[in-house]
């Protein structure tokens, strides 16, 4: 892969050029936008590229050769001077060999992949690159140990925070770096690429729309589709349990999603085997909230603008179930409800005590018409 490969992000890398051919590139970036819009693929090729030993440049466009040393290594993810800090580090740091990978990025994960190591000089480029992953989990021990290495890295030095919600990072860590912003990705141009991995249309245009234009979580359910995760299957049978069900049924539909949610884990293990299982865990958990939420949303927009464009257009009856459920106010305080149930996932939180009650605020309360 190359930069001029950065699918949808030309406003993004053009900053990023023109910093380059000027000579005046920041020391530390902050790669902010959503999950999955390509800030971790524009990050690994902007470093193949300060690595390279020959970039090539044209028509003031740079890019990596694909050809030296440097590139080969890097391609292989063997280059010494790239380093990728994630929070799994943490059992490798010399304190907590065997501990559970937290939720945050730890401080000894900083202090032992960047501080230390960030004096040493490059060994095969002139350069070193550091990127941080998952960025707004650096709690504010992290950051405050990491704002030296911010502010007065080497000049041989460049950090790059990838980062999904720029309102965790502290003030004093955004005010030392460069912050280059990624936008979501029009849909229509998702569910090409969808059609283009094999999925067909309805369930490319459901994963286009749920994913909010994000490219690399809609590629992430397909391929959790493909490899028969049945995420498809599971949302049609819980909007048409969500349309009718009553409070005997809560406790059942919550097993079902518990059960339903260790099985795209048990598929997402078997593709991303690198992944912690914990995580791999929320994530399922979290992509049955985002389908709740998804036909909450459409129960919404129908009971404010009538028929229109859903997310859930393959089950319109469904959703004018939930909609004549519940008003438009209602359906925005139980968005809220499921979004606090993403924290509580976040928290490690019991699992099944998070879809019971989840799936309680949707059935006991008195703000349900009646």
């Amino acid at each position: 892969m190359s930069l001029k490969e950065i699918f949808c992000q030309d406003n993004a890398i053009s900053i990023l050029q023109r910093g380059f051919a000027a000579d005046k590139m920041p020391h530390a970036y902050i790669f902010a936008g959503a999950e999955g819009v390509g800030k971790f693929k524009a990050a690994r090729e902007w470093a193949k590229m300060l690595l390279c030993e020959k970039p090539v440049i044209e028509k003031d466009f740079a890019d990596s050769c694909g050809a030296c040393e440097s590139c080969r290594l890097f391609e292989a993810d063997s280059h010494p001077d790239f380093n990728l800090i994630y929070k799994e580090l943490l059992e490798f740091t010399k304190d907590n060999k065997g501990k559970k990978t937290p939720v945050d990025l730890a401080i000894d994960v900083i202090r032992e992949f960047l501080i230390e190591k960030i004096s040493t000089k490059p060994t095969l480029s002139k350069r070193k690159v550091y990127v941080i992953s998952e960025a707004e989990r650096l709690n504010a021990s992290s950051q405050n140990a990491m704002l030296k290495a911010l502010e007065e890295p080497p000049d041989y030095c460049t950090i790059i925070l990838l980062c999904t919600r720029t309102e965790r990072l502290l003030a004093t860590t955004k005010s030392r770096c460069r912050t280059i912003r990624f936008l979501r990705i029009d849909t229509e141009k998702i569910i090409d690429r969808l059609k283009e991995m094999g999925l067909e249309g309805k369930k490319a245009q459901y994963f286009a729309q749920l994913s909010q234009g994000s490219l690399g979580q809609a590629c992430q359910w397909a391929r959790l589709e493909l490899a028969g995760a049945n995420i498809y299957k599971t949302k049609k049978e819980l909007l048409g349990s969500l349309a009718t069900y009553k409070l005997a049924e809560c406790l059942t539909l919550a097993e079902q999603l518990l059960e339903n949610g260790k099985k795209i884990a048990a598929a997402w293990q078997e593709i991303e085997s690198a992944t912690s299982k914990t995580d791999i865990n929320r994530k399922a958990q979290k992509i049955l909230i985002q389908i709740i939420i998804s036909a909450l949303h459409d129960a919404m927009k129908i009971n404010i603008a009538g028929p229109q464009t859903i997310i859930n257009s393959d089950q319109q009856a469904q959703i004018k179930s939930i909609a004549e459920r519940f008003s438009s106010e209602q359906s925005a305080e139980k968005i809220a409800d499921a979004y606090k149930t993403m924290h509580w996932i976040e928290s490690n939180v019991n699992e099944k005590l998070i879809f019971e009650q989840l799936l309680l605020n949707l059935v006991v309360s008195d703000i349900i018409k009646v």
